[in-house]
């Protein structure tokens, strides 16, 4: 199972807002689309 994660450089580490995670990659461009349109996110592995 992977998740996509979104870091927002301008926020603080510990922010609310300074990472975002999404369950699948069209959770996360849906996000884009409306929030930030140059924004990326790159997939990673959940532990379990």
């Amino acid at each position: 199972m992977t998740v996509w994660i979104y870091v927002d450089t301008s926020k603080q580490v510990g922010d609310r807002d300074h990472l975002k995670e999404f369950a699948n990659a069209e959770a996360a461009e849906a996000w884009f689309t409306e929030h930030d349109p140059e924004g990326v996110a790159f997939e990673y592995d959940v532990m379990r």
